[in-house]
């Protein structure tokens, strides 16, 4: 079985937000483990005490809030940033990043949240019946972070799996989501590092993050599937999902 963390960033209701976020990390069942202790290994080399209770939350991170204030130099923690999201590169066998950036005024009459929530299964589910036709016989769950958002994308999943989304059937992800605390998985704070080197690369221009795991998202005969941005279709970017539907 595949499962697919996500969290999200940005605020779909802050105007002064042009974007809303959601990221994730999809990880065959036994690398999660291996994952966990990768970033586990991360915090303690940071030397700040009781590092199994540091959350790696990015805009913590960066700002330096909360316990992340005693390592004092920026730059410091912009490196801890960008070596957690390099983690994924330890990980044998195949594991996929996904995410979805939405420019809210290019959807004016759609919930940015329900939108990406479904592009977002939409495209999960695409990974699984790519892996079910290659051999691999894997269903899905989604595990978010607890949100006020839980019941609504609960129900929002179920009518998925029963109706369909806006592009076909939702075949191969077992259940609705489940809501976790982000202070109980290590891969829960890595699905809010991805979406959070999104929201600085879309959001504030800053590129560094993401740079470390463009070339991570779900991608099948050149084409990215992991990564959906939704914009005006002339605004310009370089980005993996518009770059490889350039005509």
């Amino acid at each position: 079985m595949y499962i697919l963390y996500i969290d999200d960033s940005g605020s779909a209701r802050n105007p002064n937000e042009k974007h809303f976020f959601l990221g994730g990390i999809a990880l065959f069942e036994r690398q999660i483990y291996h994952l966990d202790q990768a970033l586990e290994v991360l915090v303690t080399e940071t030397g700040l005490p009781e590092p199994q209770k540091l959350e790696l939350h990015g805009n913590e991170i960066l700002a330096g809030r909360k316990k992340w204030r005693q390592i004092r130099g920026r730059g410091d923690r912009r490196t801890i940033i960008s070596d957690a999201l390099a983690k994924i590169s330890t990980i044998r066998g195949p594991s996929r990043l996904f995410g979805v950036v939405v420019e809210k005024t290019a959807i004016p009459d759609r919930d940015p949240v329900e939108f990406a929530f479904e592009q977002l299964c939409s495209r999960f589910d695409q990974f699984l019946s790519r892996q079910r036709h290659d051999g691999q016989d894997q269903r899905g769950l989604i595990v978010m972070d607890k949100s006020t958002r839980e019941t609504r994308l609960q129900a929002l999943a179920a009518e998925f799996r029963a109706g369909g989304h806006s592009w076909g059937q939702m075949k191969w992800i077992a259940d609705v989501p489940f809501f976790v605390d982000s202070r109980a998985t290590r891969i829960i704070q890595y699905a809010d590092l991805v979406a959070y080197a999104l929201w600085r690369k879309f959001e504030c221009g800053d590129s560094e993050f993401f740079d470390v795991i463009r070339d991570r998202f779900d991608a099948s005969g050149g084409v990215v599937h992991g990564l959906h941005h939704e914009r005006y279709a002339n605004s310009a970017c370089d980005c993996p999902y518009c770059q490889t539907r350039r005509t």
